[in-house]
């Protein structure tokens, strides 16, 4: 099973959490529990960035895309815990990112 299968999995089996600053991002942003989930199970969604020497631990950056379509980034945990953690979110900025997978020049993210 590849990375983003394992990610579905979780997220499928409802066994994931958010850090306090993903909570604090999603309130912010408007983005929603649920969108974050359709974005995760999203048949389309793929790990655009893989961070396995993260100074917090191994993570990722997945896009999907909400049933509205809205774009999501959502970094999250490997899946090697019992729980993912869900560590931000974000609808990426057209500004920071070529075709919503690619940072550019510069970019820092959403």
């Amino acid at each position: 099973m590849g990375l983003i299968e394992e990610i579905r999995d979780r997220v499928s089996r409802r066994q994931y959490e958010f850090s306090k600053h993903a909570v604090d991002q999603g309130i912010i942003r408007d983005i929603s529990v649920a969108e974050v989930e359709h974005a995760i199970l999203d048949r389309g969604a793929l790990v655009i960035e893989d961070h396995p020497e993260d100074k917090y631990g191994p993570s990722c950056l997945v896009l999907g895309f909400t049933k509205a379509g809205r774009p999501l980034h959502v970094q999250c945990s490997y899946p090697a815990r019992p729980l993912l953690k869900i560590i931000t979110l974000y609808q990426p900025d057209p500004e920071l990112w070529v075709d919503l997978r690619v940072r550019r020049t510069g970019g820092r993210g959403g």
